[in-house]
């Protein structure tokens, strides 16, 4: 068997996965069609999972929803901090919150957190061929109580992350940065 590798050309899914970049700001307009959130998450959800656990659920939050879903999430934030919560939320097109159970076994939580971020790296790259910007957001209300209550998680969950989405311009798009050459961090046992 030939397993000779081409180091010449990168393919379609290589080229990919180094363009893709977080889009965090200057989202288009244009609606994010829920078909199309299902049918990347579809194809995302063959990510690796231990046991084929499926270790996830997710809570869409489509465009034309997106002002209710804030009025409704302000109030799990302090008074002089909703301003900044109702912009921060207004930026996207739509949002997908993922959640994933907790388990108390270690292993078992680090496979599922291993497999959910699989499943969302899949999914972001499915969504830059599709020209969708996609960047995973976690910060502090991913666990603060009332957040998590009007989401609906129920005890025993985490959620993973909010996924802000939306169409963007090309020029937009934050610029590479280059990374180390993996030779700098590898260590080949002997």
């Amino acid at each position: 068997m030939n397993h000779t590798l081409r180091m010449t050309n990168t393919s379609s899914l290589a080229q990919i996965v180094r363009e893709r970049r977080s889009i965090k700001k200057k989202y288009k307009t244009d609606p994010v069609p829920q078909e199309l959130v299902f049918k990347l998450l579809n194809d995302a959800v063959y990510a690796p999972n231990h046991g084929n656990r499926e270790p996830w659920r997710f809570v869409f939050v489509p465009t034309k929803k997106k002002e209710e879903f804030i009025e409704r999430l302000l109030p799990a934030f302090p008074q002089d901090f909703q301003e900044n919560r109702r912009n921060y939320f207004s930026q996207p097109s739509a949002i997908l919150i993922v959640i994933m159970p907790n388990d108390p076994r270690q292993k078992q939580w680090e496979e599922n957190f291993g497999a959910v971020s699989s499943m969302i790296q899949n999914f972001q790259l499915l969504a830059w061929e599709q020209q969708l910007g996609v960047v995973w957001k976690t910060n502090a209300h991913i666990y603060e109580p009332k957040a998590r209550e009007i989401i609906g998680v129920d005890p025993g969950e985490k959620i993973v992350g909010f996924l802000h989405m939306g169409y963007f311009n090309s020029e937009d798009i934050p610029k590479t940065k280059e990374r180390t050459p993996v030779e700098e961090k590898m260590e080949v046992f002997e």
